[in-house]
């Protein structure tokens, strides 16, 4: 590993990030890593969300989506009192998305159908003639110039309808999902041939049930997120388990699920009560859904069954919080998945703590009885929740492959990786970190034998940020959202994730930034 001084004579004014290939570590950049190159099967793509870029709220006889109807209610739930109205108009510029994901040169695109656009009630006896043909028009002209569409069913976007009824913490909704599922399957199946049931279902029922941070901001926690979490996983199963007995057979497509992960790293990696602090919370965010998917044994990991249990019966409740599942139900989740979709940005710090001052009792928070810091030495160039660690990003990938044997058969898929910032078309922080972020990668990748076989990055373009509205700017293109016609406009991303893509490889002095700012990036 070298020092940054030393790296310096290897190119004049270039800024990286650093390699750490541990808890700890030095600043530099490790060139004999950076030489390595992404294998011919590695597919790179770039990911978008449906409500985040379509607008049309109420064009094509779409229905409304809890988000549409939540923000209209709630203007102030943004900061800028913005909504997803109008967001990028892809609906309408349908061709001119196409025509940037070409110029990057990627193969895939991962997207998704909004649920409402579909069936505007949420149920599959009001199927929307335009809602149908916009998604086929679309799959087909991707197909027409060699994009492959990987399509989502659920980012987020529940009909209103079916909200009403209380969403995922009512059972009937899996009957729902299931019939939304079979109605997608049934028109488009014959040319998507790689489905995501669901994205990210930590992050929508930790803040959208257990908090108010998300739609639907229902504030019930402790109980709300534990059932949501519940009948999405065995919604999930419903509809992997329907593919493969009724459509599988000839349609030959793959079905699987995108999780979420933050990487938890402990305050002091030499103290035991830290490290025990990060493995909890990895238990409790994140192996909470892996586990009854990709474990041998399937069900949730007893780590959670148990706290969650004793902390419900310490709380005076007379049973669990966290719902039990069947045998039937352990057994048609387990293996649900041809493959793990696996979201990550960034790194928390994490310690011991039993009680908080913004922890609410009960809720997941103080389940979990982990205290989440950031170390603020990290560049955070947008959000404040967004520091950079790209080492954070090889350990979870290890962290995930070890602990689930399933994944060395079936591949992992970087379905969302990216950072926000302001908006600037010479985001020089965006092009280190997809560099450092995808150099993690290749490590994990020839150095760790991680199965990881693609990688889609956050995001083709700016988009609605969910409850952050347009003030935190993720895309690879610049969009002007004070404009009629919605321009977009590449920024230097868009030209290095291109030249990436097309070498396949990584080159840290392809885009040079302007200055050298030498604590710029220090991740100790």
């Amino acid at each position: 590993m070298r020092s940054a001084s030393r790296v310096a004579l290897f190119g004049a004014l270039l800024v990286t990030l650093c390699l750490l290939r541990s808890a700890g570590g030095s600043a530099g950049v490790d060139f004999r890593a950076s030489n390595y190159s992404f294998p011919d099967d590695f597919i790179f793509g770039v990911s978008t969300a449906a409500f985040q870029i379509e607008g049309a709220w109420n064009e094509g006889g779409k229905g409304e989506s809890m988000w549409d109807t939540y923000l209209h209610k709630n203007p102030q739930f943004t900061p800028d009192r913005s909504n997803g109205d109008v967001a990028a108009d892809s609906y309408h510029k349908y061709m001119e998305d196409i025509q940037m994901i070409q110029k990057l040169g990627v193969k895939y695109y991962r997207m998704s159908i909004s649920w409402p656009r579909l069936l505007p009630n949420g149920t599959d006896n009001n199927i929307s003639r335009e809602g149908a043909m916009y998604y086929r028009t679309l799959f087909e002209e991707l197909l027409k110039v060699n994009i492959t569409p990987i399509v989502t069913l659920f980012h987020w976007d529940m009909p209103t309808a079916l909200m009403d009824l209380g969403g995922w913490t009512n059972p009937k909704v899996m009957d729902y999902f299931e019939d939304y599922a079979r109605v997608a399957f049934n028109l488009y199946g014959d040319i998507i041939k790689t489905w995501t049931t669901l994205n990210e279902p930590h992050q929508h029922c930790y803040n959208g049930y257990g908090l108010d941070y998300f739609v639907p901001a229902l504030m019930s926690h402790g109980v709300g997120e534990y059932l949501c979490t519940h009948y999405l996983l065995l919604s999930h199963a419903r509809v992997y388990r329907m593919y493969e007995k009724e459509f599988r057979p000839y349609q030959k497509g793959k079905v699987g699920i995108t999780l979420d992960a933050f990487w938890a790293k402990p305050r002091d990696a030499n103290k035991a009560e830290d490290v025990l602090a990060a493995n909890a919370y990895l238990h409790m965010h994140l192996d909470i859904y892996a586990h009854p998917i990709f474990s041998d044994v399937g069900d949730y990991p007893t780590f959670v069954r148990e706290r969650v249990n004793n902390m419900s019966l310490e709380q005076g409740f007379s049973r669990s919080r966290l719902p039990y599942f069947t045998d039937e139900e352990i057994l048609a989740i387990k293996g649900s998945a041809d493959f793990f979709g696996l979201n990550h940005y960034t790194t928390f710090i994490m310690s011991p703590s039993s009680m908080e001052p913004k922890w609410n009792v009960p809720s997941l928070d103080h389940d979990t009885g982990v205290k989440v810091d950031q170390n603020l030495t990290w560049p955070r160039p947008g959000p404040e929740w967004l520091t950079v660690y790209p080492p954070g990003f090889r350990q979870l990938l290890n962290y995930v492959q070890d602990n689930y044997r399933m994944l060395r058969d079936i591949p992992i898929l970087i379905t969302e990786n990216g950072m926000a910032d302001l908006g600037q078309t010479e985001d020089y922080e965006r092009v280190a970190y997809f560099n450092d972020y995808l150099h993690q990668v290749l490590l994990a990748i020839h150095e760790d034998g991680v199965n990881v076989k693609g990688y889609f990055a956050w995001t083709l373009m700016d988009d609605f940020e969910w409850s952050d509205g347009y003030t935190f700017k993720f895309g690879l293109y610049k969009v002007d959202f004070d404009s009629p016609e919605k321009t977009r406009t590449p920024k230097l991303s868009a030209k290095n994730y291109a030249n990436i893509v097309r070498t396949r490889r990584i080159d840290f002095n392809y885009i040079k930034p302007p200055i050298i700012r030498p604590f710029q990036f220090n991740y100790l």
